[in-house]
């Protein structure tokens, strides 16, 4: 989908770009698939602020998204793509031969009225989940496991995909966005295609009211405060943070420290992403 421009009426208007939603479905969303969507505003059980800057925003329902595609070797059709709240990509509403309905992740060229199944043996279509064993090299995909039957959870982001670069024994190399190259089990699923609203990344949100409507609430830099709010804080004038490195407000290193955690999985990085 094409981004959408405004006549300048208003100084926040005359740059604002969104994603033209005109060929998303009008329709409310399937009830049967929504769940309700409690906001925490940031804060933990004591009522005490754990993840700053959130709260406020417009009130959202969760729609479940059938991540992992278990109804194997039974065609759904497209009913309609749809927006999700909770998400930068589309989703899609399918419904299977067997009457059940299902929100599914939307590639991008999907359309109402296309058909898509799930299973080792299907075609090579977009839209179709199928093991990693199974897609021929050099395929574009999204919605990989990491783990079989656990559900997709790599490349989920609106117009991301991966790239199935090779097959060796037990494992596959993927490209992902990214640009690392990662080893994932051939008998994990993933799905044909690219993410649907590639114009995400580079929408002009226009106005600070935008965010707020998603529930952020503004950030202020550390060396506009007083020390005692934060170690840049202080100084005269427009001061350098005067420190060896940058610091959170706790004072721990920030800014390029590296924080990953999952050692374990270091094993599967054939080589790191791009810095």
């Amino acid at each position: 989908m094409a981004l959408k421009t405004y006549r300048p009426t208003s100084p926040a208007i005359r740059q604002k770009t969104v994603t033209d939603y005109s060929g998303l479905s009008k329709k409310k969303p399937e009830k049967s698939l929504l769940e309700k969507k409690k906001k925490n505003v940031g804060r933990n059980n004591y009522g005490r602020i754990t993840s700053r800057h959130r709260g406020g925003g417009n009130k959202q329902k969760y729609r479940v998204i059938d991540w992992k595609r278990k109804k194997e070797g039974v065609p759904a059709k497209v009913l309609a793509i749809e927006y999700d709240p909770n998400r930068t990509a589309f989703i899609a509403l399918i419904q299977y031969q067997d009457g059940s309905k299902a929100y599914i992740l939307a590639p991008e060229g999907l359309k109402a009225g296309d058909m898509v199944e799930s299973g080792p043996e299907v075609d090579i279509v977009i839209g179709n989940c199928l093991p990693l064993a199974n897609i021929p090299i050099g395929t574009e995909i999204h919605n990989v496991e990491l783990r079989p039957g656990r559900g997709g959870q790599l490349v989920r982001g609106a117009g991301t995909a991966a790239q199935l670069l090779a097959r060796e024994g037990r494992f596959a190399t993927l490209r992902m966005p990214s640009g690392e190259m990662r080893l994932i089990p051939i008998n994990c699923k993933a799905t044909i295609g690219s993410v649907s609203n590639p114009e995400n990344d580079i929408q002009n949100r226009g106005k600070a009211g935008y965010t707020r409507h998603q529930g952020r609430r503004p950030h202020v830099r550390g060396s506009v405060m007083n020390p005692v709010d934060h170690p840049h804080g202080g100084g005269e004038g427009k001061a350098p943070i005067g420190m060896p490195s940058p610091m959170t407000p706790w004072g721990k290193p920030t800014l390029g420290y590296k924080t990953r955690r999952p050692k374990e999985s270091d094993k599967y990085i054939v080589r790191r992403r791009k810095k």
